[in-house]
């Protein structure tokens, strides 16, 4: 933690605040038509309306007010704003904000499953880590696993994580901490995933190590563009697995949060199949699923 103490100065209007180390080469005075797009510590300052300098020297952060308020009020107030930017960034000159990443949960329709949905992209393609014993190569999901004792699974995709609890809490206990947690870790460059993501491209082939026939491909095609887009957005993913031309009958795979949930099956029926059946009713009459 940095310290920082105050010292009045001669000028009633300027207060310092010193620190234990050398701020910056040189020194640095500003006021509010200055470029402090690149000094975080200016911007901070600069918010509240009545700071009219800011002088930065040595191991020092002066700072002149306005006369619309009085030193008592306003002083420990700003001495926090700067404990809290030197410790974020420890040198002034042209240092760099750490980026804000927001993180808001949406449920999905699986009731055991809940997507943090973070304002930045955390990974190309995609990670599945179904137990606590395959979480090893995933420090996101270790860090959940170790977090919280009812993560059951944990899938990690584009912007977005995927949790799935077991039956010994509900969503709306620890929705919250769960979101708040993964906000901090990722906040502070906590590693995601330290294993190869799988592409969204064609995630089967990682998986039965062989390509599409010519109406398996069809069929992807048709997953791909009328059926993807939804299933992800419920913190999902859907593949084609398996394509049993005997039987007119397509397996799918299920993973994320699609994975177990209690309406997929009804999802696959109600509206994957009809898709299929409209789209290539030569090559499909029936989808089963396969979890992950």
């Amino acid at each position: 933690m940095r310290t920082i103490l105050i010292e009045p100065t001669e000028n009633p209007k300027v207060m310092k605040f010193v620190a234990d180390y050398n701020l910056i080469p040189g020194s640095l005075e500003l006021d509010r038509d200055s470029d402090i797009s690149e000094i975080p510590l200016a911007q901070e300052l600069f918010n509240y309306p009545f700071v009219e300098r800011v002088f930065i020297t040595a191991n020092f952060v002066a700072i002149a007010k306005q006369d619309t308020v009085e030193w008592e009020h306003v002083v420990d107030s700003l001495k926090n704003v700067i404990e809290d930017e030197l410790l974020a960034n420890p040198r002034i000159y042209l240092q760099k904000k750490k980026e804000m990443i927001e993180i808001y949960a949406e449920m999905t329709p699986n009731p055991n499953a809940m997507k943090f949905v973070a304002s930045k992209m955390l990974m190309d393609g995609f990670v599945e880590v179904k137990s606590r014993n395959e979480a090893e190569g995933v420090p996101l999901a270790q860090a959940i696993f170790t977090e919280f004792d009812f993560a059951k699974e944990v899938f990690i995709s584009d912007n977005f994580v995927a949790v799935t609890r077991d039956n010994s809490v509900e969503w709306h206990q620890v929705m919250m901490a769960v979101r708040g947690y993964i906000a901090e870790y990722l906040q502070s460059g906590g590693i995601i995933s330290n294993i190869e993501s799988q592409k969204h491209e064609n995630p089967v082939e990682k998986i039965i190590n062989r390509d599409y026939t010519d109406d398996e491909q069809k069929i992807s095609d048709i997953l791909n563009e009328y059926v993807a887009p939804a299933v992800e957005n419920d913190g999902g993913k859907i593949s084609l697995m398996e394509y049993d031309a005997a039987n007119k009958t397509a397996k799918m795979l299920l993973q994320g949060a699609c994975s177990g949930c209690p309406s997929s099956t009804a999802t696959l029926k109600g509206g994957i199949e009809n898709i299929l059946k409209q789209f290539v009713p030569e090559l499909v009459e029936r989808v089963e699923a396969v979890n992950g």
